[in-house]
């Protein structure tokens, strides 16, 4: 007598197949996917097309050495803010007092130097653990006490700015040379006969290397967490398109006037944009930042503490305001009571430019950086053809206004993006995994 066995189905997920040919909606992805992808590829070609604009429009000065060193001079401060807005916002948060926190420990710096005689080692450091204690301050009451981050910032902005001019006695304070290397600084010449600076062309080569390896890891995560992984060409053009943008800009920063090359604020941003990239995109941390941005209760409910999470985004906002101000006083020269005024305004701007939502739990470092780029570009391209502060700051007000806006439409349109919606139109029918979402409207 036979029996038959039936199989027992099995229980494991299958993991997603990696698309072949060609899709539409594939090119988004090459921002690493996620849910503010769209956004964030919308503005990297944003960013694209007003650089070649102003590039037109001022004769070529625009993409030239000279000019592309003053951009990432003048403005590593404000995407240096960024990196820590971004995660502020992620959470639903919003830090008003980033730039008054940022006069404060300037001055206190500036005045270590040039009244108690530290030396810019030692005042450097001072400035970090004033940073993390502030920021420790603020996130205590956000955190422990509960109380709305709009209304202990707020706070923080009057009480920090009164500081500075308290402890600074309105007045400004010179830095040493030796500490203005920080932000005036740039790599230096090596004994090398060739006709560009080697060392940034050796910034250049490591950053592609950084690039091709984190796009490797970038598939691999995506294949053993069972996500639907792009297409190898999208991988490949992107990875040749980001490797020779940094080798031409890292060609036209290495090529400047004599003495000048890449500067080491910039250095220091590339750096800290590194560490935060991999923080919330690869950690513990950065996982239970989303998670709780994206549902507080949910978060809760799943283990997670957030309140230290809080407590730990507020107190990191404080040290890259630390950070910012060094760097901004070191280039500066001097300290004074006008130092951080609108730094919010502009860190605040970047962030939901590059792509993050109002509502919180959407936003990375990478759109960030890019939509502060955007609003440096803008400032500089206005600069360059001699329109006034007033036209400025209007320009920018609209691009705030016009960015916000549609992602507020966008959802209430029930799509993440305009590029996202494109998309869908032309791939709707080769979507192999249906959303939760979908499904309920088939039932």
């Amino acid at each position: 007598m036979s029996t038959t066995t039936t199989p027992t189905p099995s229980a494991t997920t299958p993991t997603p197949p990696t698309p072949e040919g060609f899709r539409f909606r594939d090119i988004t992805k090459m921002m690493g996917g996620g849910q503010s992808t769209s956004r964030q590829f919308g503005i990297l070609g944003s960013l694209v097309v007003i650089i070649i604009i102003f590039q037109i429009w001022t004769g070529g000065l625009t993409l030239s050495p000279g000019n592309l060193i003053n951009v990432v001079s003048q403005y590593s401060y404000i995407l240096i803010l960024a990196i820590g807005m971004v995660m502020v916002i992620i959470m639903g948060h919003i830090d008003l007092s980033v730039g008054s926190v940022a006069a404060f420990v300037g001055i206190i710096v500036a005045q270590s130097m040039a009244n108690w005689h530290f030396p810019w080692w030692a005042a450097i450091l001072l400035g970090l653990a004033l940073g993390a204690l502030v920021g420790a301050w603020q996130g205590f009451w956000v955190a422990f006490v509960r109380v709305p981050a709009f209304i202990v910032t707020l706070a923080g902005m009057l009480f920090f700015r009164g500081a500075n001019q308290w402890f600074g006695q309105s007045t400004s304070v010179a830095v040493p040379t030796d500490f203005q290397y920080i932000g005036a600084g740039y790599l230096p010449e090596l004994p090398i006969s060739v006709p560009f600076n080697f060392l940034t062309m050796v910034l250049a080569l490591l950053a592609v290397v950084w690039v091709v390896v984190f796009e490797m890891f970038l598939r691999r995560s995506q294949r053993k967490a069972g996500t639907e992984v792009a297409p190898v060409w999208v991988s490949v053009v992107k990875v040749v398109v980001l490797s020779a943008l940094i080798l031409v800009a890292g060609w036209l920063f290495a090529t400047g006037r004599p003495g000048t090359s890449f500067p080491i604020s910039g250095v220091i941003l590339l750096l800290l944009v590194i560490v935060y990239t991999f923080v919330t995109r690869n950690t513990v941390f950065g996982r239970h930042l989303y998670a709780v941005g994206g549902n507080r209760q949910a978060a809760r409910l799943s283990g997670v503490k957030d309140r230290w999470t809080d407590f730990f985004v507020m107190m990191n906002m404080s040290v890259l305001a630390s950070v910012a101000a060094m760097i901004y006083v070191a280039r500066a020269t001097a300290s004074g009571p006008q130092d951080g005024n609108g730094w919010e305004l502009d860190a605040i701007a970047a962030v939901f430019i590059g792509g993050a939502a109002v509502s919180g739990g959407i936003g990375t470092v990478i759109g960030s950086i890019i939509g502060g780029l955007v609003m440096a570009f803008l400032n500089n391209g206005m600069a360059l053809l001699g329109f006034g502060a007033d036209v400025v700051s209007m320009v920018k007000g609209l691009v705030l206004l016009l960015a916000v806006a549609v992602d507020v439409w966008n959802k209430q349109q029930g799509r993440p993006s305009l590029t996202g919606f494109i998309t869908r139109r032309f791939s709707r029918s080769e979507e192999p995994f249906p959303t939760a979402a979908g499904s309920a409207s088939g039932k």
